[in-house]
């Protein structure tokens, strides 16, 4: 059961080929007490209008988010996730990695933080120099 039309179908090509499978399929969209069969006209013209809207409303939503977050950005209040780790954890990270004492598996295990975030840290100082890059 579909309630919602912007559900059903990302376009309206795509709301188009769906309504021919359920016609196909023999299935008709009731809108409150009244049916209409997608393979009828009427229907066919009913279900295109009814995913015409709700592209339009998709499209006005998508829009309106880009224009928050641009007066956002333009605000400077839109500055994204923040980091895991702090500078001084990240040099701490950096340290022992450079030590040798611990591994990749570690380090994650020791800051609670993925190993890819390990990897991006180290990946960050190398490209400022702060660390030799290992052979």
């Amino acid at each position: 059961m579909v309630t919602k039309l912007d559900g059903l179908a990302r376009s309206l090509p795509d709301a188009r080929d769906i309504s021919a499978e359920l016609a196909a399929a023999g299935v008709r969209l009731a809108l409150g007490s009244s049916v209409h069969d997608p393979a009828d006209p009427v229907g066919r013209l009913l279900f295109n209008v009814l995913a015409m809207v709700a592209g339009f409303e998709s499209d006005l939503i998508r829009a309106r988010t880009r224009e928050g977050m641009a007066v956002a950005k333009e605000k400077g209040r839109l500055r994204g996730r923040s980091p895991k780790l702090s500078p001084a954890q990240e040099n701490h990270l950096v340290e022992l990695h450079a030590a040798g004492s611990h591994s990749i598996a570690e380090l994650a295990e020791l800051f609670t933080i993925g190993r890819a975030t390990v990897y991006r840290a180290l990946e960050r100082a190398t490209t400022s120099r702060r660390l030799p890059r290992r052979p």
